[in-house]
């Protein structure tokens, strides 16, 4: 086993151990806990990982364990002011009547036992341009500052407190599907309770909107194991009041159903139990089948390193072809935005050129004042004043 899979799944180890409250069994020896920490503080699960390694300090580099250590204690001092911070937020909207729809907040933190232990996930909301500029406005006079660019699409928003929040104007998914989809969970989305402006998807929805997501960033080899995890937790909580077959339905307009499917029964087969086992495999599923959960194991744990060249799912190549072209579009798009800036520069430098040989009329009047009484006169001038600035040049050259 390659050092990249044996990180990731210990790594799953730790979490669904603590999850199910188990004794967690680790052979220390293989651990490169340098690795490990970045490895763990990419999938922003550092803060679970360090409650793993409570009782095992003497077999870990104080270095590192430290670092751990900090990542727990962000997340349990910032935790509650990011949730304040986002309800500060939220209540601005409603008070200046600004529209928005929330595609992801502070909520799941109340799905973790521990809060301590969720990710400090920015508060994620989509807004019309018109709307985004003016919460642009007030983020700044709130002391946030953009730290990220999403291009087009929008930007991520910070505060020394530790609140990320990130606002779109367009939703930060490509292809045809994606973004029809996506705006569809946008219309229906509701008003919160008490509120005025601030919009919020139902249950079924925000399942829709975490799987098609979780969908996407595997494709592109941007899934991380909090994603899985706060997946597979929101998906526990609500599965018994959810509309199961509009879910599968509204997946389906995504052309990633199967996938988004294959991928939630993979977080429970990491981090549910027992009596999750309806959850995990597939009626009549036989274990050759479930070669594929490798391929997705292996891509997740590597970042798109390992199995990507054994993938087979028809919708993640589709997926994968749709996307492709889409960034095909946009070089050919961005090559054109270059070209045309490349030739308003030349038509620019040949009009400075053109009114520095042939001044208007009032430069002109200024070198000669006898064109004021002749304005008829101005071409004699601009001949005049080209054969003298000739002279003097050929003048300065012979010295």
């Amino acid at each position: 086993m390659s050092q990249v899979l044996f990180e990731g799944r210990l790594l799953v180890n730790m979490i669904s151990t603590l999850l199910r409250k188990g004794a967690l069994q680790v052979r220390y020896g293989r651990v490169n806990w340098e690795r490990m920490f970045r490895t763990a503080d990419y999938h922003r699960v550092a803060n679970i990982v360090y409650l793993g390694l409570l009782g095992n300090g003497d077999l870990i580099p104080e270095r590192w364990m430290g670092r751990f250590f900090e990542r727990y204690q962000e997340a349990l001092i910032n935790g509650g002011s990011c949730e304040a911070a986002e309800q500060e937020i939220l209540a601005l909207l409603d008070m200046e009547k600004i529209p928005c729809v929330v595609l992801t907040s502070a909520t799941i933190r109340g799905l973790y036992e521990l809060p301590e232990t969720a990710d400090m996930s920015p508060l994620r909301l989509y807004l019309s341009t018109e709307n985004y500029t003016l919460l642009k406005g007030f983020l700044v006079d709130l002391g946030y500052e953009t730290i990220q660019s999403y291009g087009d699409f929008g930007e991520r928003m910070h505060r020394i407190s530790g609140m990320n929040v990130d606002i779109y104007q367009r939703l930060p998914f490509k292809t045809k599907y994606y973004e029809k989809g996506m705006r569809e969970l946008t219309f229906r989305a509701r008003v919160r309770n008490g509120g005025t402006s601030v919009r919020i998807l139902y249950p079924e929805d925000r399942m829709v909107f975490r799987m098609a997501s979780v969908a996407y960033q595997y494709v592109n080899d941007e899934i991380m194991l909090r994603d899985m995890l706060d997946l597979f937790l929101y998906h526990r909580v609500w599965r018994e009041q959810l509309n199961h077959d509009y879910v599968k339905k509204k997946l389906q307009g995504f052309h990633v159903d199967a996938l988004a499917d294959r991928l939630l029964r993979l977080s429970y087969m990491w981090f549910g139990e027992k009596e999750d086992k309806e959850y995990m495999y597939a009626a009549g599923e036989q274990m050759e089948d479930l070669s594929s959960f490798d391929i997705l194991e292996n891509r997740i744990f590597s970042r798109g390193e390992l199995g990507k060249e054994k993938e087979t799912d028809p919708q993640v190549l589709g997926l994968a072809r749709l996307l492709e072209k889409e960034e095909e579009k946009e070089t050919r798009e961005a090559r054109r935005e270059t070209r045309r800036q490349r030739k308003e520069e030349k038509k620019k430098a040949r009009g400075r050129s053109l009114r520095w040989i042939f001044p208007d009329y009032k430069y002109m009047s200024g070198l000669y004042p006898t064109l004021e009484k002749a304005p008829f006169l101005l071409p004699f001038y601009w001949i005049s004043r080209g054969v003298r600035l000739l002279f003097g040049m050929m003048k300065n050259k012979d010295q």
